[in-house]
């Protein structure tokens, strides 16, 4: 059977994510990140970041093609804003006051994103259920992404 525990050799595809940040820590250069890819001058790179900032309602009078030519003047702000809904906190002001206290796994999306979990192989559901009952029969350790779920299977 898989393993239902988090991966214990996971891969640091990023200079500076290790696993020994404190969550608000990791999620401010993550947030580092999503900003400089957000201000790109390639569309590809781009939009995902302010698709994400516009479904989390940060600019909540601004669609994405308003935002596309506004990029640069977004703020690291935004950012963790968008970060801090994304995993249930209203405000970054919130989840910078409360989030070292939650487990690590709470951000294991954005790990998944970075390339953490490379190594391993993966299954993707559409819904945590879905995931849940899979890994009740087949183990593997599942992150929630967005609506979705992935399973993380370590060999």
């Amino acid at each position: 059977m898989w393993s239902t525990q988090f991966p214990r050799a996971i891969h640091i595809a990023e200079p500076g994510f290790g696993n020994t940040l404190a969550n608000s820590d990791f999620l401010r250069r993550y947030a580092k990140r999503l900003l400089r890819s957000a201000r790109s001058a390639r569309s590809s790179e781009a939009l995902p970041i302010l698709r994400r900032i516009v479904a989390m309602q940060v600019t909540p009078e601004i669609s994405v093609a308003e935002l596309h030519p506004l990029r640069g003047s977004l703020q690291l702000k935004h950012v963790l804003h968008t970060l801090a809904r994304e995993i249930g906190f209203p405000s970054w002001e919130s989840c910078a006051r409360q989030v070292d206290a939650r487990p690590s796994s709470l951000l294991d999306r954005y790990r998944f994103d970075l390339g953490m979990f490379r190594d391993f192989e993966s299954n993707w559901f559409p819904d945590m259920a879905t995931a849940q009952s899979w890994q009740h029969r087949h183990g593997g350790y599942l992150i929630a992404y967005g609506a979705q779920a992935v399973a993380i299977l370590a060999h």
